[in-house]
């Protein structure tokens, strides 16, 4: 078995689920709220969203992982 043929599921909560849907399109993390900065902090670890750029950066869910 190849490493490309495993299929990883990562778990996210409802509250994640909710705020990656919002992440279809890039936004600055500065223009969320200090909860939503947190969790999307959670989301980054959990390789579910990417974060692009140093200061002020865009986040966006990363479309090649699906939560459960």
């Amino acid at each position: 078995m190849k490493i490309e043929e495993l299929t990883i599921s990562v778990w996210a909560s409802n509250e994640e689920v909710a705020l990656l849907e919002k992440l279809k399109k890039p936004i600055r993390l500065s223009s969320l709220n200090e909860h939503d900065q947190f969790r999307i902090q959670s989301l980054i670890r959990k390789d579910l969203v990417i974060k692009t750029g140093d200061e002020d950066p865009l986040v966006v869910a990363n479309e090649n992982k699906k939560p459960i």
